[in-house]
């Protein structure tokens, strides 16, 4: 047994698709009735569609769980998530930021925000 993809929800399926292209350079490899399969295994799944699977209403903007991704060019990064930023103003959002840019004691740096539907995401340079 291996483990496939992980699936997140998402209220607006085209914002999502943009959010993770432009941040992490993923594309979309299948697109399917409410359900898009991202490069790197990342699945996006209609809300709605996830409300009727699971009989039960989706909790957002919890920190029980995290996508990880791992970027060397933090600066980068820092200058992509300002670009998404100021895209996102037309329509009234901003990325929330559970833990700024961090140097941790061994030299790595981290950074944790949640992506336009309150899924918690953390990058961190290589060990």
């Amino acid at each position: 047994m291996k483990l496939k993809n992980i699936l997140i929800v998402v209220n607006d399926l085209e914002r999502s698709k943009k959010f993770y292209r432009d941040l992490f350079g993923l594309e979309v490899i299948s697109d399917q009735e409410g359900n898009v399969i991202l490069t790197e295994g990342l699945v996006l799944q209609d809300a709605q569609i996830w409300k009727e699977e699971i009989s039960g209403e989706v909790i957002s903007g919890h920190n029980a769980s995290e996508l990880y991704f791992e970027e060397r060019d933090m600066d980068g990064l820092i200058r992509k998530l300002k670009e998404v930023e100021e895209s996102m103003k037309e329509s009234g959002e901003k990325i929330q930021y559970l833990t700024p840019l961090t140097e941790l004691p061994w030299g790595q740096k981290m950074l944790r925000f949640y992506d336009p539907d309150g899924n918690l995401i953390e990058v961190r340079t290589p060990a």
